[in-house]
């Protein structure tokens, strides 16, 4: 009965879904799927997703999630900017978070968290302050150190949809809770990818390093005895 209700509603939200929100939909996924490729076009596809979910966002007045879009729409600028710049560090290439960057992780979840729990008891009537606001933040530092190419980026981006999954549930959106665990699977395959991709020049140089001592060894003059 409950699996019917749910599908019942599945369908009910697909067919009210309007094109923008197809549109919106639609470049969230290329986003991700762009990403998890390390490919750069993620960033412009990511920004028409945003500002098509700006526009439904605002004419639903649910302000508070059109100012983290905001969010997203400048880390998204500034992410571009990042990758395009080969000269700039840790944006031409994957690498892991340096202890600084950890630190800086960190607050921005956290410190995020605690100004999004503030603003939602604040200025609105969330009923789920604590759970929304933590989906944001970490969704905020997960978007930080994709702009900066960290492998560590897929860990929180996922930790954001693990809790927005059962919360997109709760409230009842059916259609954006199925497209938040495709992402959240998208994203395991993503980090695998990426640190594959990180340990490859690793193991390139290793076997350079062996190759290059067998040479060695191999042009050596024996010894007479």
């Amino acid at each position: 009965m409950l699996l019917f209700i749910d599908l019942s509603l599945f369908a009910e939200q697909i067919k009210a879904t309007s094109l923008l929100e197809w549109i919106a939909v639609s470049f969230g996924v290329t986003e991700v799927l762009l990403a998890r490729k390390n490919n750069v076009l993620l960033y412009p596809a990511g920004i028409i997703g945003i500002l098509c979910s700006g526009f439904l966002l605002v004419d639903a007045k649910l302000y508070a999630e059109t100012l983290l879009h905001a969010y997203y729409l400048v880390m998204s600028i500034y992410g571009w900017a990042l990758w395009k710049n080969r000269s700039a560090s840790g944006a031409s290439q994957i690498t892991r978070s340096t202890q600084s960057e950890q630190k800086i992780t960190w607050a921005i979840a956290l410190g995020g968290w605690a100004f999004l729990y503030f603003m939602l008891t604040t200025f609105t009537d969330s009923d789920v302050p604590i759970v929304d606001a933590f989906v944001s933040s970490t969704a905020w530092a997960g978007m930080w150190l994709l702009a900066k190419r960290k492998l560590e980026n897929w860990i929180w981006l996922n930790v954001s949809n693990l809790v927005a999954i059962p919360l997109l549930f709760h409230k009842q959106l059916i259609l954006i809770s199925f497209l938040t665990i495709f992402l959240f699977v998208v994203a395991i395959f993503a980090y695998f990818d990426w640190k594959k991709e990180l340990d490859q020049p690793h193991e390139i140089e290793h076997d350079s390093k062996r190759h290059t001592l067998d040479d060695y060894k191999s042009c050596e003059i024996p010894s007479d005895h």
